[in-house]
């Protein structure tokens, strides 16, 4: 208000200065004066107005000029004042309300957040990508599942298998799991004992709940029936039973609770973190492939009144996924030795628990020698050939496929290794300088190293091993009627208290 006055009052547009508002007075001291003999820059108890501040106004003192008192001081505050600030005279109506702070730097002011930024964050387990392969087979197992045992209850009144024998598995009865799609040989070819016998074969229903066998062959398999076969037939007769698809139905069904509980602990465990190491596609063919390969195997070898199902064999696979990853990242890992033993361990009782009554064996075997093939071929290369052929170490998630939520390792770039996709675009290198684009495969080849030829040899020699093994596998299940190897069953059964005879074809004849 004071200013206010000083300004719109008396002095009307025209304020004074500041000689005209202070004169001029003299204060050198003279001799004889009690400050005569002071430092001119020690206060004095004669100037109380240089007391408490070094500035100082314009004028003729002697000793308290404007500016600094010292040049060397650049932290002093004695700044000079201008005469007159404003052009046209006075200071303008609201300049008593205009801001005086200084702007914020911009290290002060926090980055604004976009809202859509903040709906996207995830946290805790949605923070990382979906496993959508694992969880959709999870899914599909677990449906099955309840509808093996809906159809049990339909058929034999409860749930779970109780007569003629209790399943120790707390699951429907193997023959409601045949009904429904288990992998079961004499619904797929001509089997010795049943096309070639000179009486009816009847085989347990699946509404059995007694050891009576009361119902054809094709009444046993269900979906849309089997050709029967009739007394005095042959290996040879035409057409034989081809349900070829219970090569893979099995991978979804399971014979109890204890059954499932056990391969999903495994899948939703092991299988989410494999999923998302390597991808959804690569896990996919690995899954899907291993369970097959295990079945075929089994179908070969194991006896042919066993019914076989679960997702053993592509858990199998995947679990050779993991000692290729442990081997090729050994230097880098903090204990490999140990990591080692522990999984050969999980594997040694497996296969010993597959040896039980009502286990198939094969299928682990086959999952996992599928597994390691195909890992072999899939996988990257071991770090230490990386190395040495001059590959950088490629993340899997670089190519996952999109599968699930990118996380920050799906976003680095880093150097790629050759694919597929480079050799049919005839490239070396995805990226680089100098990188020869002319579409001409062979410039994949140029300049590869010794060593990486011979890897990529040994990729090209397991995948074609296994493949030509799936073919004979085939051929020979199909052309046999009977496993021509006397001693294979063995490991798939101990030979004591007759538990290779249960796994044995088991009919009826009647006349």
């Amino acid at each position: 208000m004071a200013a206010n006055s000083y300004y719109h009052g008396a002095y009307s547009s025209n304020p004074p200065s500041y000689e005209q508002a202070n004169p001029h007075i003299d204060r050198i001291p003279t001799p004889g004066h009690p400050d005569f003999n002071t430092h001119p820059y020690q206060p004095t108890t004669s100037d109380p107005q240089l007391h408490n501040s070094q500035q100082s106004f314009g004028s003729d003192q002697a000793y308290a000029t404007g500016g600094r008192l010292n040049d060397s001081d650049h932290y002093a505050e004695n700044i000079p004042l201008k005469s007159n600030q404003y052009a046209n005279g006075s200071p303008p109506p609201n300049w008593m309300h205009q801001p005086t702070h200084y702007s914020p730097t911009p290290d002060e002011i926090e980055p604004p957040v976009a809202p859509t930024a903040r709906r996207n964050k995830k946290k805790g387990f949605f923070n990382k990508k979906i496993a959508w392969v694992t969880y959709t087979f999870t899914l599909v197992q677990i449906i099955v599942f309840i509808v093996e045992l809906v159809k049990n209850a339909q058929l034999t009144g409860s749930p779970i298998e109780t007569k003629p024998s209790f399943n120790v598995m707390i699951g429907p009865s193997p023959y409601v799991q045949i009904y429904m799609g288990s992998r079961y040989t004499p619904c797929m070819k001509n089997v010795p004992g049943i096309q070639n016998a000179n009486e009816t074969v009847l085989f347990p229903c699946p509404n059995a709940t007694t050891s009576t066998a009361a119902c054809s062959l094709s009444e046993a398999c269900g979906f849309s029936g089997v050709p029967n076969p009739h007394p005095g037939g042959s290996l040879d007769d035409r057409p034989e039973p081809n349900q070829w698809f219970r090569f893979i139905i099995p991978m979804f069904i399971h014979t109890g609770f204890v059954h499932i509980g056990f391969n999903l602990i495994v899948q939703l465990t092991m299988g989410v973190d494999m999923e998302r190491m390597i991808g959804w596609w690569r896990y996919f063919l690995v899954y899907v492939a291993s369970g097959i390969w295990g079945f075929v195997l089994g179908g070969n070898y194991a006896g042919q009144g066993e019914a076989s199902c679960g997702c053993s064999g592509a858990l199998f696979g995947i679990l050779a996924l993991f000692i290729l990853d442990l081997l090729y990242t050994w230097k880098e890992r903090p204990s490999p030795w140990v990591e080692l033993i522990i999984m050969i361990l999980g594997i040694a009782v497996s296969f010993v628990l597959g040896l039980l009554p009502g286990l198939d064996n094969f299928a682990h075997i086959g999952g996992f020698i599928m597994g390691l093939a195909l890992g072999l071929c899939l996988l990257r290369s071991p770090n230490a050939l990386r190395e040495r052929i001059g590959l950088a170490r490629n993340p899997y998630v670089a190519m996952s496929g999109g599968a699930g939520t990118p996380t920050a390792e799906d976003t680095q770039k880093v150097a790629s290794g050759p694919s597929l996709v480079d050799f049919l675009k005839g490239r070396r290198t995805r990226t680089g300088a100098g990188a020869d684009n002319k579409m001409n495969p062979m410039n994949f080849f140029r300049g590869r190293k010794p060593l990486w030829w011979a890897w990529w040899l040994v990729r090209a020699g397991a995948l074609v091993a296994v493949l030509v093994g799936f073919i004979l596998l085939i051929i020979d299940f199909y052309k046999y009627p009977k496993s021509n190897c006397s001693w294979c069953y063995r490991l798939s059964c101990l030979p004591v208290n007759g538990w290779c005879k249960e796994s044995e074809l088991t009919t009826e004849k009647t006349s």
